[in-house]
């Protein structure tokens, strides 16, 4: 499980952050910035590929840190927000080169997706490349249900460890799809539940002290404050980025939830067509967001909401990397960071059906979603993603020149 990864065996959290501050020594900035622009350049197949990719070079080949310490360090960014593979590429960038090795670093592992994904939504505007590709996209979006799905099951498995998460998921989809609910309040009253039932009576005792997080109570009056368009779109990407629990894919149901269902900047399948174009881009899902903030406010809704999303992954691993695994290991605050995991796997979920609805426009389409999905959990190499949503374009293509 991955936020249960960082229980196993003792050991100072300090340890951790020291080798975040004090390199055995400097590289050169230059070398730092172009190995992790490679890094990016061969992001390919989701997560657990780009880890396994950054662990075989910086870990097993270069020995930066030790095997055990690399757990460690992954479970602290598995279970805090951000898309842990970029915030992975900043923290050996820190120990390698300082805070501005980390942030080369960063910039490296997402600028060749970033300028991919900038490009492709300029061509989807601008040379409306979703209609002149029409059968294309009938097969790529197909894919993007199985895609969401695959993630479903996967962060399932790593956060739903116990009955009463299995049914704060079940109340967050419910409360999600057919209440409409704020995405904030289910992972708060998610946290808060699963807290009130790991330690009812240390609870009951505090009541009397319970106080509002400031950082909560910014976040819920900041959605009061009217906001030029450019700043708007900033502060979502913020919001996205900082709220994004247990991975990159996490991130889609809040970035559908501003941008289709609160603010309409895209419509439905705008939003999957980005989905579909992220899925064949060597970049971490999370980049996606620039698709977002090009349709909602051109170039400069691109660069501002990637910037916002993307600011606590840079943050955290350069400024806050002590302060995150002391939190990663308290067990008083582990039941609250478990029930917000629960909450997520509930969106998602929700996010999952509202997707399929409407990717899945024919038997056809159901057909390919059912094979990418099941492809999907047979084979895990690094391209398999990247096949898989190419195949159900070709695909789709195919059957629209031929029987559609």
């Amino acid at each position: 499980m991955v936020c249960g990864s960082t229980s196993h065996g003792r050991h100072n959290p300090a340890s951790l952050s020291a080798e975040a501050t004090q390199p055995e020594r400097m590289d050169p900035l230059r070398s730092i910035f172009i190995r992790f622009l490679k890094f990016g350049a061969l992001a390919w197949g989701g997560p657990a590929a780009q880890i396994a990719m950054i662990k075989r070079e910086c870990v097993d080949e270069e020995r930066w840190i030790s095997e055990e310490s690399f757990k460690k360090t992954l479970a602290v960014y598995q279970v805090l927000p951000g898309p842990e593979a970029h915030e992975l590429c900043v923290y050996f960038g820190r120990l390698r080169g300082g805070k501005l090795g980390g942030f080369l670093a960063g910039l490296g592992f997402m600028l060749p997706g970033f300028v991919l994904m900038l490009g492709l939504s300029i061509l989807y505007v601008e040379a409306s490349i979703a209609s002149h590709l029409h059968a294309l996209f009938y097969g790529l979006t197909a894919a993007v249900g199985a895609l969401v799905a695959r993630a479903l099951v996967r962060l399932s498995g790593s956060f739903i460890a116990d009955l009463p998460l299995a049914l704060l998921a079940v109340a967050g989809f419910a409360l999600t799809l057919f209440a409409n609910a704020s995405f904030v309040l289910v992972l708060l009253g998610a946290g808060l539940a699963y807290e009130l039932w790991k330690n009812v009576s240390r609870w009951t005792r505090q009541a009397n002290s319970l106080v509002v997080s400031p950082v909560v109570l910014a976040l819920v009056l900041a959605g009061t404050i009217t906001l030029s368009l450019s700043a708007q779109i900033f502060f979502e990407g913020f919001k996205a980025g900082f709220l994004t629990f247990g991975g990159a894919y996490t991130v889609v149901p809040f970035l559908r939830d501003v941008a289709v269902s609160h603010h309409h900047w895209l419509t439905s399948h705008q939003f999957v067509d980005g989905l579909a174009i992220s899925g064949i881009l060597p970049a971490p899902l999370i980049i996606f967001s620039t698709f977002v903030g090009y349709l909602a406010g051109g170039l400069s809704g691109a660069l501002v909401i990637t910037l916002g999303i993307f600011i606590p992954a840079f943050v955290f691993p350069i400024f806050l990397h002590r302060q995150l695994v002391a939190v990663a290991e308290n067990e008083r605050l582990r039941p609250f960071l478990l029930g917000v995991a629960a909450g997520v796997i509930g969106l998602i979920a929700a996010v999952t059906v509202q997707i399929v609805k409407t990717s899945v426009v024919d038997v056809y389409t159901a057909l390919l979603a059912i094979g990418a999905f099941l492809a999907l959990n047979r084979w895990h190499s690094k391209l398999t993603v990247l096949y898989v949503v190419l195949g159900c374009g070709a695909i789709g293509a195919l059957l629209q020149v031929t029987i559609v």
